[in-house]
């Protein structure tokens, strides 16, 4: 445990933040910097086949340590933040034995505050590392690689501890949905695994949202102003036209537990031309297909009006919940469920309300439910994380490894 708040300091002091608008693997040249700074320390770790492709991926594995065949297990976290906030010179603030009230972020106003973050009311005595206020923290999801590594460094450290294969893998872009996409999952060599990469102490998820993409074009039509009657047609009207008609009680802001939605989440504007992008979001898979029937409805009604100019739908699925890769398999789910337990740990089974590597692995043959790291705020520069809640994560990947030993003994 020693190391794994000085790995976790040291994690992010490297820019990593993924580039949504950059096509290459990794999407940016700091990912790569940090998957090299991190196979150097997997060897010098001791770890056997530490191995780095072109596209930012890395793995290693730690062999068994019986003598009997237990199947191999994984552990996955990525190595990217994410686009939402900066992530570059990020300087930690180290806050000893968290006793309530405002945290000052930095020298500036900025505060992070229980009165909108309630959830600092359940951390008085824990040891936080926050943001100075000015960018994320990378705890999402650096918090995952520097526990994995310590559990790990655990395992080498104290080989009374059986345990089986332990297959390790750190993604370039999940930020930015493509941490999937070049995984080698038969390389990769585990019949299972975890993602470290949730949130508060406890969280175990196996369901998360079916997503979807969608991009509205508005063609409209550019004359002079001055002599635009019965001619012109706005395509930013037609874009307000068309937002009104959404659902509002079905966004982000307004939804929770397993209720899906719509989200705007960009908007390009302008007479001649102007797009919206939305991301839908839904636990049941019929109910991703009737919200993007919904908003072809909208689209084909609009467009049944229009005399002139015209709208455009461009639906692109992303993931699905994961759920029904893994359910098949409930004993992945049991053996950490148990390793909480054994650790004095709640398990609190919940949806994860968006998407891990975890939810495309599935699909790709490799069961991947999702455990917590103790962080929490992501993608934003009220980020923070409970040193106290990273150690119980480091003990429960290691319990996770001895009692699946345990159960093929």
């Amino acid at each position: 445990m020693k190391h794994l708040v000085e790995r976790f300091l040291r994690y992010v002091t490297f820019d990593t933040q993924s580039n949504p608008h950059e096509m290459a693997c990794p999407s940016s040249k700091g990912q790569r910097v940090f998957a090299e700074f991190l196979k150097k320390e997997m060897i010098e770790l001791g770890l056997s086949q530490v191995t780095l492709s072109d596209n930012g991926y890395l793995m290693a594995k730690l062999p068994s340590n019986v003598d009997y065949a237990v199947p191999a297990i994984g552990f996955i976290a990525h190595m990217d933040t994410a686009p939402d906030a900066s992530g570059k010179d990020v300087n930690p603030q180290f806050i000893e034995d968290y006793q309530g009230g405002d945290i000052a972020l930095g020298l500036g106003e900025e505060v992070l505050s229980p009165v909108q973050y309630p959830d600092l009311h359940e951390l008085h005595g824990h040891n936080l590392i926050t943001t100075d206020g000015t960018t994320l923290l990378g705890a999402d999801n650096k918090a995952g690689i520097a526990e994995i590594l310590s559990a790990v460094a655990m395992l080498i450290e104290n080989p009374e501890i059986p345990h089986g294969d332990i297959c390790i893998g750190f993604t370039p872009d999940e930020e930015i949905g493509r941490g999937a996409d070049l995984f080698d999952v038969e390389k990769f060599g585990a019949q299972w695994a975890y993602t470290v990469d949730g949130g508060p102490q406890g969280e175990l998820e196996y369901e998360n949202f079916n997503a979807a993409s969608a991009d509205v074009i508005f063609h409209g039509v550019s004359v002079h102003p001055g002599t635009a009657k019965g001619k012109l047609v706005n395509a930013m009207n037609l874009a307000a036209k068309f937002q009104v008609q959404m659902p509002q009680d079905q966004t982000p802001e307004t939804t929770e537990g397993y209720e899906g939605f719509f989200h705007l989440k960009s908007g390009e504007l302008g007479v001649a031309y102007s797009e919206l992008g939305y991301i839908i979001r839904d636990f049941d898979r019929e109910g991703l297909e009737s919200r993007k029937a919904f908003m072809q409805k909208l689209v084909d009604e609009m467009n049944a009006d229009l005399k002139h100019g015209s709208v455009e739908l461009k639906l692109s699925d992303s993931y699905y919940n994961m759920r029904e890769m893994v359910e098949p398999y409930p004993h992945i789910i049991d053996l950490a469920k148990c390793a909480m337990e054994q650790c004095d740990v709640a398990p609190i089974i919940k949806p994860i309300r968006g998407g891990t590597d975890g939810a495309r692995l599935s699909f790709m043959g490799l069961p991947c439910p999702n455990i917590f790291t103790g962080g929490y705020n992501f993608h934003g520069i009220h980020e923070f994380i409970s040193v106290e809640m990273m150690e119980k994560s480091v003990q429960v990947i290691v319990k996770i490894a001895e009692l699946t030993a345990h159960k093929y003994r």
